[in-house]
């Protein structure tokens, strides 16, 4: 570990004495979860014990610092001032029973298609005890989460489930597909039915009970309004992740890994990142027979099937020609023809989020083309660094040249309207762009 983690361990160590540094709080989690691996119907009794001053302050470390405050206005760089005095209370309050969960912030950020995606942000302390939980939630369920899960768990991401679910495809083995979408999942998810869920795996109802308090925290609204949601969990939410997980593990991932596959009469494969995913069979009739009674599946959860992001296609290199295309994470899949002139998979740019990401850049021009040179330049490139890493795989170059292409016109446009008069002309901006390096496209991921 580098001289940042040693110092982080010394401070612990000044602020707790109890505190023996992050092995014996990483060796907790570990035992917790060799036990979880070692024997399935196990149910944890003492996970609310774990809740210590030295425990919390291990896991303030996990803390967004540059996260927005909640409801009391209070940030990480306040909260760490007098963080031992503020854990101890925390702690007091939650073992004395007096612990009460803080209004939860709504904010809303803009969606693709024109809709607003409602954030909720917690308290600093709830972040913090809700980090907590999550640590020991997920050194349980990690032990049980199936390996076509991909969405908020350590180790694994977006770009994987990409990679896997192409890899799956381009072995010609499955010839239909149902990719489908959950409504509202966030919103809709039954606070009785999780914590029935959270039962099978946890029996200490203190514990249950301090979930319980999150679910049912009210939503403070930005005109004031106070709403008391009676289901759903808030995106934004620290502990929202490891829950919804939790909740898809059995509504969906256990039920096509034990009842779907054993009554197909061919291969069947899932891949799901959150609430979103995609079914690939061999045989028609086993997708049509899903796509029939995945509604009735998610209707006992409390879940509704998005029609309109619902579909069954063919998609097959048997007959690729005819052969449909789908969306999954923000790329575009489909058949088309390889350099040996033999049907390979192609992804590119999902047009809507390509569409989406050159909205969100002109704007960004628009608001930051009067900063520095060489300061708008660095902030421009760590945005493009950061669209090429996710965007970088093998097969999308045209989509990310394409991008570049359009960046370069609209940040010509941008610099050009600093002023009444005009700045540069396009051989002065090509140059301007050489001298301050502007990132260019690049390929990130073979796979």
């Amino acid at each position: 570990m580098g001289k940042g983690s040693a110092k982080l361990r010394s401070l612990q160590r000044k602020l707790h004495p109890d505190t023996k540094g992050w092995t014996m709080k990483q060796t907790s989690l570990r035992g917790i979860a060799n036990k979880a691996a070692s024997d399935k119907a196990y149910r944890f009794r003492n996970l609310f014990g774990m809740l210590t001053v030295g425990y919390l302050l291990w896991c303030w470390q996990f803390v967004n610092k540059r996260a927005a405050s909640g409801v009391d206005c209070q940030d990480a760089r306040s909260y760490q001032e007098n963080l031992q005095e503020n854990i101890e209370a925390l702690v007091a309050a939650v073992k004395g029973g007096r612990y009460r969960a803080k209004l939860v912030l709504r904010r809303y950020i803009p969606k693709l298609n024109g809709k607003m995606r409602p954030l909720g942000i917690p308290a600093i302390a709830d972040k913090l005890l809700q980090i907590g939980v999550s640590k020991l939630l997920e050194a349980i369920y990690e032990q049980d989460f199936l390996g076509c899960s991909y969405g908020y768990r350590p180790g694994v991401g977006a770009l994987d489930a990409v990679r896997d679910l192409s890899a799956a495809l381009r072995s010609g083995r499955y010839h239909y597909l149902v990719e489908a979408d959950i409504r509202g999942f966030f919103d809709n998810l039954d606070h009785e039915k999780l914590i029935e869920l959270l039962e099978l795996r946890i029996d200490d109802k203190p514990f249950l009970k301090l979930i319980r308090k999150w679910l049912k925290a009210g939503i403070l609204e930005p005109d004031g309004a106070v709403d008391h949601p009676e289901k759903g969990s808030p995106q934004g939410g620290i502990v929202s992740p490891i829950l919804a997980n939790i909740y898809l593990h059995y509504a969906l991932d256990v039920w096509f890994e034990q009842t779907v596959k054993t009554r197909c009469r061919g291969a069947a494969y899932l891949c799901r990142y959150a609430d979103d995913y995609v079914c690939a069979f061999e045989l028609e009739a086993d997708a049509e027979r899903f796509y029939r009674v995945l509604g009735d599946r998610l209707g006992k959860f409390g879940l509704e099937v998005a029609a309109e992001k619902t579909n069954l296609i063919r998609f097959s290199p048997l007959n690729w020609k005819a052969s449909g295309a789908f969306n999954f994470l923000g790329f575009e899949f489909r058949w088309g023809l390889g350099r040996w002139r033999k049907p390979v998979i192609k992804r590119r740019t999902a047009r809507k989020k390509y569409r989406a990401a050159l909205a969100n850049f002109q704007e960004w021009c628009h608001e930051n083309c009067r900063l520095p040179k060489k300061t708008l330049f660095a902030k421009l490139n760590s945005k493009l660094r950061g669209y090429y890493n996710y965007y970088g795989i093998r097969g999308n170059f045209d989509s990310l040249h394409d991008f570049f292409y359009q960046a370069k016109g609209i940040l010509f446009k941008a610099l050009n309207r600093r002023s009444q008069r005009r700045s540069y002309n396009w051989k002065g901006f090509v140059e301007l762009i050489k001298v301050f390096k502007l990132r260019r496209p690049r390929i990130c991921h073979s796979f």
